[in-house]
């Protein structure tokens, strides 16, 4: 898009040609890997912030209600029941700068970040001093249309006296994560005060959501700050797309991950798609506006490889990989034999459509399901994690033995930053490891082999101190290294 003379180039919604903030910094997870132009976009949401901090949801130059919209204006929209914006903002900017590793670019930023997190903890349709936590009007999950109680027959999107006002866990996880990565950004430049501070606002969002939202076995959808009564619904049951979130965002410790992930497992049934929900059980037609909301359509129990992609990433990562590559390969078989990724189904495995969707269009290039699902691969599966900029840090675990793969050889680099890691991996009797990259320090995590143990591990020939430390019924190799080109080899013995 060309605006005010920029040329601006972002991903768009798969159901809108419009360049929405919440979609965008998700999909980054993916699209940094190919993409050479991921700073624009970001970078015009910073500078049509408002002065009290409010970022908008989404930006276009297309005609998105034709024929009342016919001319190619500008349009920008910040929708008001909206409680996840800003933190998705310093998201997106935290993923951009660590891909494309220009400093100047993010130092430029961070008065648009904090700005953006006060507003998060200071406007009062935001924060709730009460709880202190972020709040919002009652929707469903994350998504942008609010509880109407069947009182009028379209989506509300606007905060009004029949406002339902409540806590939503995915919120606080995503607020959670973004003065996580600020605190991270302001600690790469010295900021060492700012750091601490917004990391202790962290650690007091993760611990009050926790004990507000956490149920035992997941997140409870939504806690009400009013009495609300919604009938035909079993709201204590209701698993919302945002708890594996919760889990990748690193809100939710191991003992939660496991619970939440056998939670989706339990509920795979014969006659479902795959247990992805995006709600489950769903609510009641129409209970949100329009007719089209049915159980088992868009977010309303509709299933999204969204949703798949964020359990897959979350079971890699907390010994769980075999349910992590079950969904990668069911995913894979999917988009193989159709050559199409929707961004959410009806439970039988039908796609979406513009007749069966809320919004105009419903295309089968789902840049967020189809990210989600990348970012499982690279980071869970294939196990190039970057804990810096443009892989200066790195948390290198491959998982190979748990898709059953013996030989393997990945590259991973990010165009925007001209940085790239690369590795082979062999592992038949022993295993051997040979990894490229300019890190200047690689914390080792190495899955090993169902029922071996590391007898000796060597790096050019030196013997390396390791530690084995079990996930669940998985065993892995951790050692810290300081040299991003060695060839490492394990000798593995029965356990």
């Amino acid at each position: 898009m060309n605006i005010d003379g920029a040329l601006i180039r972002g991903y768009r919604s798969p159901d809108a040609r419009s360049v929405w903030i919440r979609d965008y910094s998700d999909m980054l997870r993916g699209v940094r890997y190919f993409e050479k132009d991921l700073t624009s976009t970001v970078t015009h949401f910073a500078e049509t912030q408002a002065r009290n901090g409010r970022i908008f949801d989404y930006f276009t130059t297309f005609p998105e209600k034709p024929p009342c919209e016919k001319e190619n204006w500008t349009k920008y929209v910040r929708v008001p029941v909206e409680a996840d914006v800003e933190y998705r903002f310093v998201k997106a900017a935290f993923l951009a700068w660590q891909a494309c590793g220009d400093d100047s670019w993010i130092q430029s930023l961070i008065p648009s970040l904090k700005a953006a997190l006060e507003y998060s903890l200071t406007h009062p349709w935001r924060w709730d001093p009460s709880e202190g936590l972020l709040k919002r009007p009652y929707t469903i999950d994350t998504w942008d249309f609010a509880y109407t109680g069947r009182r009028h027959d379209w989506l509300q999107f606007q905060i009004d006296k029949h406002t339902v006002w409540g806590i939503m866990h995915g919120d606080n996880s995503g607020l959670y994560e973004a003065m996580v990565l600020l605190a991270g950004v302001l600690s790469r430049f010295h900021r060492t005060k700012e750091s601490r501070y917004w990391l202790s606002r962290a650690m007091d969002i993760k611990d009050r959501m926790n004990r507000l939202c956490w149920n035992g076995r997941f997140y409870t959808h939504f806690v009400p700050l009013i009495p609300v009564d919604v009938p035909e619904v079993e709201t204590a049951r209701q698993l919302s797309l945002s708890n594996p979130m919760a889990v990748n965002r690193g809100a939710a410790d191991h003992r939660m991950a496991v619970s939440i992930l056998n939670e989706y497992r339990s509920r795979r049934r014969e006659n479902l798609f795959a247990e992805w929900f995006s709600i489950d059980p769903p609510f009641p037609p129409a209970f949100f506006g329009d007719d089209k909301l049915t159980p088992g359509a868009y977010v309303n129990g509709g299933i999204m490889p969204l949703v798949g992609g964020e359990m897959a990433r979350a079971a890699l990562e907390h010994g769980m990989e075999i349910y992590g590559v079950d969904i990668l390969n069911r995913y894979a078989r999917m988009i193989e034999s159709t050559g199409k990724s929707f961004l959410w189904y009806f439970p039988d495995g039908t796609p979406s459509t513009p007749d069966t969707s809320t919004s105009p269009e419903a295309t089968s290039t789902d840049g967020w399901g189809s990210s989600a699902m990348l970012w499982a691969f690279v980071e869970g599966l294939a196990g190039i994690q970057d804990c810096g900029r443009c892989f200066d840090r790195l948390r290198f675990c491959p998982r190979w033995s748990a898709a059953g793969v013996e030989q393997a050889r990945v590259r991973v680099g990010y165009p925007s930053g001209q940085a790239e890691t690369s590795y082979s991996y062999e592992c038949r009797g022993n295993m051997r490891l040979e990894i490229r990259s300019p890190a200047k320090k690689i914390e080792y995590h190495i899955l090993l082999p169902p029922g071996t143990v590391a007898d000796r591990i060597q790096a050019e020939g030196r013997t390396i101190s390791f530690q084995q430390n079990r996930i669940e019924n998985s065993l892995y190799a951790d050692w810290t290294g300081h040299r991003g080109k060695e060839t490492v080899e394990i000798r593995l013995r029965k356990e």
